[in-house]
C-alpha cells in the first residue's frame, strides 16, 4: 500500500506533533517543525530510511525523556499509527501540499 501523506500522515502529525513542532513559532519546540518537508529532512526525517530517522527512534522510544509525543501531553500514538509513520518514511517521506 502507498501511503499519502494528507490522508495517512497529516492527521496523525497534526493530532500529535503540530501542537509543538508545527507552523506557530510561538509554540514550537526545540526549533523543530514537522509540518514542512524542508524543516523535517534537515534534522527529524531520512526519506526512505526510517531507521536514521529521529522521529522513528523518538515515536518508538519507552524513555520517558525521550518518548515523542512527551508522556505528559496526554497524546500518544498506537503501535499502528508508528508502523505507518515508519512505512511512509521507508516509501520516501513525500509531503503533498494541504488542499485548502
Amino acid at each position: 500500500e502507498t501511503l499519502e501523506y494528507n490522508r495517512d500522515i497529516r492527521p496523525l502529525l497534526s493530532d500529535n506533533c503540530f501542537s509543538c513542532h508545527g507552523p506557530d513559532a510561538n509554540k514550537r519546540e526545540a526549533d523543530l517543525r514537522l509540518d514542512r518537508a524542508e524543516d523535517a529532512y534537515r534534522s527529524t526525517i531520512v526519506p526512505g530510511d526510517p531507521q536514521s530517522s529521529e522521529l522513528i527512534k523518538r515515536i518508538f522510544s519507552e524513555d520517558a525523556e525521550q518518548k515523542m509525543p512527551p508522556p505528559q501531553s496526554h497524546k500518544s500514538l498506537t503501535l499502528a499509527q508508528k508502523k505507518r509513520i515508519q512505512q511512509w518514511i521507508e516509501q520516501g517521506a513525500v509531503y503533498q501540499k494541504h488542499w485548502a
